[in-house]
């Protein structure tokens, strides 16, 4: 009996805590935060789709909206969050939870098992390294397009985070869209961000 009920509190403290890496029941995990396949796709490009890559990527902060485009021609619109301060203007400095405005380009995917997969942006560029030079502060860093938290995997609570801004910075689509952007981008794709 004390066995029994041992194995039960176990399997609900594994339930519980979100543990989906490979446990010791030998089981893969199956979440959209597999980095270990999805670095082995990335490390050989093998995640882009060629057919429908796009060159340009344009952000309305305040209309929450990005959309792509693929020689002039608009191509995809996906909703997103911001940060914390999105409707603050411009990010000004390290830790401010703004996102930033002006032009950049794409420079890095990451296998996220945190936040799924990402796209890092340029920021700082020389603009906004000269503006926090000339105001005293650090300009921050590491914003990126991104998908959802893990408790957020499965899609159900895209409303929820779609309605609300809660990154630091940063733009995080629905797991769904950040799928549909990471086969469509390579590195030095552009990106103009809007207020």
């Amino acid at each position: 009996m004390k066995l029994k009920i041992g194995l039960a509190v176990i399997a609900l403290g594994l339930l519980i805590s979100g543990c989906n890496k490979q446990a010791s029941f030998g089981k893969l995990d199956k979440t959209p935060y597999a980095t270990k396949e999805c670095r082995k796709s990335l490390s050989v490009g093998a995640e882009i789709d060629h057919s429908n890559k796009i060159d340009k990527i344009v952000v309305y902060k305040k209309k929450r909206t990005l959309y792509t485009y693929r020689n002039g021609k608009k191509i995809d619109t996906f909703r997103f969050s911001l940060g914390k301060n999105g409707n603050k203007g411009n990010k000004v400095k390290a830790g401010d939870y703004r996102t930033p405005e002006g032009s950049y380009v794409i420079v890095r995917k990451k296998c996220d098992d945190r936040l799924y997969r990402s796209l890092m942006i340029s920021y700082p560029n020389a603009a906004d390294k000269a503006r926090a030079r000339a105001n005293g502060v650090k300009p921050g860093g590491y914003i990126t397009i991104h998908g959802q938290p893990k408790w957020n995997a499965d899609g159900r609570g895209d409303n929820y985070t779609l309605a609300h801004d809660w990154t630091e910075g940063c733009m995080a689509v629905p797991n769904s869209d950040m799928d549909t952007l990471w086969k469509a981008v390579r590195n030095g794709v552009k990106i103009e961000i809007h207020s």
